[in-house]
């Protein structure tokens, strides 16, 4: 256990009078806290707590450890403060959440942000992120989110592909033509389409499957087929005429962007800040986001 850890027990001990208090403030068993008193207690090699049936009491030391645990901790908190761990997608995060990030710096300029941008789920929790940016139906959790917009599930394809192969008319058609899966947004081969307002599922056989949606992109734009992407992920190779989407009409329901936060850290009023400018600025935006 770090040794943060056990100040924060010790002293929320000690203000509780008492370790079946202190855990309910903290959360834990008793056990658990016993435990750490008493392995803080070994790692100090001094007696912190005078124990009893009835009561606990801090000897001598423990009163000084506490007043140096809570200044400790007051400085931890105030570091915590100004520093703010964000996550997103690679390339989400790099068109819509960087500008917000510095954005926020400019107006924060003793603020510290650690930004870390991957595809795939973090755990915040664990890796020590405060705010993170969803784009997903999100399961129950502890965590509040805050939904901001969606972006389409869009099926496309270069024109000099479509003009050989000629344009899909129903999902039915797509099993005549080459298809370029990303893996991450289609990993078992299946896309659901919407088809009179009801579910259809096309099963799919590749030519060409990849685990980044860039790759899929590019596969597209090079003219070896059709893949299905987010709306944002080829926003610019659809503006410019690189990519055309087709089967429009049947596409399945818009995927949601969440802005999904520890509820703790909301307290924080730079926190609180933050989302709320990221939240402006994807409400806003216009590149293949919808609100």
């Amino acid at each position: 256990m770090g040794r943060l850890h056990l100040m924060s027990v010790y002293v929320a001990v000690v203000e509780a009078e008492g370790f079946a208090a202190g855990a309910r403030k903290l959360h834990m068993s008793p056990p658990a806290v016993t435990r750490a008193v008493a392995a803080l207690e070994e790692r100090l090699g001094v007696k912190l707590l005078n124990r009893t049936t009835r009561y606990v009491r801090m000897t001598e030391a423990g009163q000084k450890y506490y007043e140096d645990a809570k200044r400790v901790i007051a400085l931890a908190d105030e570091a915590d403060d100004a520093a703010l761990g964000v996550t997103a997608s690679v390339l989400f995060g790099r068109l819509h959440v960087m500008p917000g990030i510095i954005e926020y710096l400019r107006r924060y300029p003793a603020m510290e942000v650690n930004a870390l941008f991957v595809d795939r789920v973090v755990n915040m929790l664990e890796e020590g992120v405060d705010v993170a940016i969803r784009i997903a139906e999100l399961p129950d959790s502890s965590y509040r989110a805050l939904r901001v917009g969606s972006v389409r599930q869009v099926l496309c394809a270069s024109p000099d592909y479509l003009d050989t192969h000629s344009i899909p008319q129903t999902p039915d058609d797509l099993l005549k033509h080459q298809i370029i899966l990303a893996r991450g947004l289609n990993p078992d081969n299946e896309i659901r389409f919407l088809r009179d307002g009801l579910p259809q599922i096309i099963k799919l056989q590749p030519i060409l499957s990849v685990s980044d949606n860039d790759s899929a992109a590019s596969a597209a734009m090079a003219g070896l087929g059709i893949t299905r992407l987010l709306s944002y992920q080829i926003a610019e190779p659809l503006q410019t005429g690189r990519l055309k989407i087709v089967l429009s009409e049947f596409e399945s329901p818009p995927v949601p962007i969440h802005i999904v936060h520890r509820e703790g850290r909301l307290s924080s009023a730079k926190v609180r800040s933050f989302v709320d400018l990221v939240a402006e600025r994807l409400r806003t935006a216009t590149l293949q986001v919808s609100p």
